[in-house]
């Protein structure tokens, strides 16, 4: 604000202009009741308050309320335009700032001085922080529940948890990730059950693509072979495959590989020759009937013991957002017959400006003269007359 102080018996108070607020940032917060980004369907602008303005006495402006985003755990928040990592948030209550509000701006009280006891100048709020998110849902679970279509990995899940999935006799029935609470005694694991996998599923193929991701922070996997298919053998080649090829991580991880179906002839007839595949490469094999619940109990309880077995997961350290300091380049670009300024430095400036006030543009020109703005317009070939934009504002050359 530009003010000066008014009182009786005090003719010459000096300048009383307060600054601005400053304005509030955007915030991402962990939400553990949410679990999908649904939400952002309906709602993808978010704006954090504005700060107040100056008053007089000095007063300063309110600083302006944040904007909080919640978000379920497990999301991943990136910068859509450069790809970045801003934030990997998976505990309650964890909080990334990825949007800064700008500075208040400085009332004239702030620019007195011995030469210039009552200034009219004073500065407009820094423009805050704009940015363009992706976020990523990653589901936190401890066992992933892994398979090609029609496996059976929604009907185990439906019988060893509360959880009460889509299940149907036919392919790609799961269409989202399914989440189930396993208690045995005491103790409980989640489960998650992950639409089913095809062969180029890393690369986007069926369903996989958008699913593979979910498993990444998983502790266990659950290989559940189709014991009615054509060729579990094949089947289990092929997942493992998808897997190495989406994250080679993934394919590093402990793995349950598991025959479904037991309880109809065809899985009876695969047993021998599975069990003796899995047998060369060391890999030990369970056979199950998730649909008449044969040996499920006994897979929990294997389950809880490896992740028991197990390292403790490590929560990802916070990643911070750094901000670099601006270097104070600047460009002139030619358009048409005018000349355009173009700068992040120099446009915040210009938008900082009071023009309506003399003082301020007077400033105004001489952050041009220190950062060396007026020399490259003389140098590019600027005459008296010719229009100059910096930012939105255009303005006319004059010696």
């Amino acid at each position: 604000m530009i003010t000066f102080r008014r009182e009786k018996y005090v003719p010459f108070g000096g300048p009383a202009g307060g600054d601005g607020g400053r304005g509030g940032d955007v915030v991402v917060v962990v939400n553990p009741r949410l679990n999908t980004l649904a939400t952002f369907q309906h709602k993808a602008h978010f704006k954090a308050g504005r700060g107040g303005n100056g008053g007089s006495s000095n007063k300063t402006g309110a600083s302006g309320s944040d904007a909080v985003i919640e978000v379920p755990p497990g999301t991943v928040v990136r910068d859509a335009d450069t790809g970045g990592l801003l934030a990997d948030l998976v505990e309650a209550g964890q909080r990334a700032v990825i949007a800064h509000g700008g500075r208040g701006g400085r009332g004239n009280a702030r620019f007195k001085s011995s030469t210039n006891q009552a200034p009219r100048v004073a500065e407009k709020g820094e423009p805050g922080e704009e940015r363009r998110l992706k976020l990523e849902l990653k589901l936190i679970a401890d066992v992933g529940i892994v398979g090609v279509p029609n496996a059976g990995k929604s009907t185990l899940l439906s019988v060893v948890s509360s959880a009460r999935p889509k299940i149907a006799d036919y392919p790609f029935t799961t269409l989202t990730p399914n989440l189930g609470v396993v208690l045995i005694g005491d103790r409980d694991m989640v489960l998650a059950d992950i639409p089913g996998l095809v062969e180029g599923a890393h690369m986007g193929v069926g369903l996989g693509h958008s699913f593979l991701r979910h498993i990444q922070r998983t502790r266990l996997l659950i290989h559940l072979l189709d014991g009615a298919g054509a060729d579990p053998i094949g089947d289990y080649l092929q997942i493992k495959s998808e897997l190495a090829l989406y994250d080679e991580e993934l394919a590093q991880k402990p793995q349950i590989v598991v025959l479904n179906k037991m309880d109809l002839p065809q899985a009876q007839e695969h047993w021998n020759t599975v069990q003796q595949f899995m047998t060369d490469r060391g890999i030990s094999l369970a056979g199950i009937s998730a649909a008449t619940q044969q040996g499920t109990r006994e897979l929990m309880n294997t389950a809880l013991q490896r992740l028991d077995d197990l390292p403790k997961p490590v929560a990802p350290e916070e990643v911070p957002v750094f901000q670099f300091e601006e270097e104070e380049t600047f460009e002139i670009v030619k358009e048409g017959a005018a000349y355009r300024v173009v700068g992040p430095r120099i446009e915040r400036a210009a938008k900082m400006t009071y023009w309506e006030y003399h003082e301020a543009v007077l400033r105004f020109q001489r952050i041009l003269e220190a950062l060396g703005v007026l020399d490259a317009l003389r140098s590019a070939g600027v005459q008296p007359g010719d229009t100059v934009y910096i930012g939105d504002h255009e303005l006319e050359w004059g010696e």
